[in-house]
């Protein structure tokens, strides 16, 4: 099997961290992949790089979009591939219309079916999102939905000294771009109303200072971390004891799914994508968004009811084992680019 990865995609973010974990995983399968993507971040280049992966980058332009469609062009004409992704709606809006039959258009938000217009297949990362899909006229034959995953093994526990915080405290770990969408407000006030609570935010965004502030404001400068960016999500996992899930907006959050497989107990809002897979009280807690006294309560509880949080990680373990781990992707990934390939046929440069 030959897939070629497109994708524009920022710097950092969560999709992103989605792209090119699914690309590693396909590489661990045995997959031949080439990717497309912007020059900008080097960690995940790198990563590619290692695993023996061809890269190809380009600007992404869609003001001035020819250079783009020649390194696309051309990277099909070189590599070959049986089936190609693209990876959210920037990257599909690049896709060549002579390679419909073998393109797919992959969905991690609610994208305009327009920006995947020449895509014949179309990927959906969440229950809600197959349905937003469908619900634009796709037929079940031409969509699927493949889950993510998380593997965290053998990660070690970041050192609390060298982030300025104290052993035998409980810490909270919030893994979210520093946006409104994120709910980052939320948990600051929550955090405010539990003295005993220090609380790691990683992630970059436009709100850094803004956020930054409201600690100052709420008195949290002890106990907060704003921790930056981070590529090392397993170490912070495996240091934390609370995974904070505050969004406000989430189609679905793989913060779930991190928090299941390093097992920690997850406090997540009901942002329509957590909702639809944290069972309240099983998996997890599910929380009214926008609701500190709400979300300082839950994690109140798993603080000091020493049997909910051993409760909640059995039961995310459960639901990581049933649907995210690596080998689930690896093999509706498989099962979803055969279809694609027997459609298609060989192919023909």
């Amino acid at each position: 099997m030959r897939v070629m990865h497109v994708m524009a995609g920022a710097d950092e973010g969560g999709a992103e961290n989605i792209m090119l974990e699914s690309v590693l995983a396909l590489a661990e399968a045995g997959f031949a992949q080439h990717v497309v993507t912007r020059p900008g971040n080097t960690f995940r280049t790198g990563k590619f790089s290692e695993a023996g992966i061809g890269v190809d980058t380009a600007s992404f332009n869609t003001s001035w979009p020819f250079p783009t469609r020649r390194v696309i062009a051309e990277a099909i004409a070189a590599f070959q591939p049986d089936v190609i992704e693209y990876w959210m709606g920037r990257a599909g809006q690049f896709a060549p219309a002579e390679h419909r039959a073998r393109s797919i258009g992959w969905y991690g938000g609610y994208y305009k079916l327009s920006r995947f217009r020449n895509c014949e297949w179309h990927v959906g990362l969440t229950i809600d999102l197959l349905r937003h899909i469908r619900e634009q006229g796709v037929s079940e034959a031409r969509s699927g939905i493949i889950h993510t995953y998380a593997d965290f093994q053998g990660a070690e526990p970041v050192s609390r000294a060298s982030l300025s915080t104290p052993e035998g405290v409980p810490v909270a770990l919030s893994l979210a771009r520093l946006h409104e969408k994120k709910g980052l407000d939320t948990l600051l006030d929550a955090t405010a109303q539990l003295p005993d609570l220090h609380v790691w935010i990683a992630g970059e965004g436009p709100l850094e200072a803004e956020l930054k502030a409201h600690a100052t404001r709420l008195g949290l400068d002890s106990r907060v971390r704003f921790l930056g960016w981070r590529n090392d999500r397993g170490a912070l996992l495996a240091a934390c004891d609370i995974v904070a899930f505050p969004s406000r907006y989430e189609p679905f959050g793989t913060v779930t799914v991190d928090a299941w497989a390093a097992g920690r107990p997850l406090v997540a809002a009901d942002a329509v994508g957590p909702a639809a897979y944290v069972k309240d009280g099983v998996n997890g807690l599910l929380v009214p968004k926008n609701d500190p006294a709400a979300l300082s309560a839950a994690i109140g509880r798993i603080l000091y009811d020493k049997t909910l949080g051993p409760k909640l990680v059995a039961g995310g373990r459960a639901s990581y084992e049933a649907q995210f781990t690596k080998a689930a992707f690896q093999r509706d990934s498989l099962a979803f680019y055969e279809t694609v390939r027997a459609h298609a046929g060989p192919f023909a440069g």
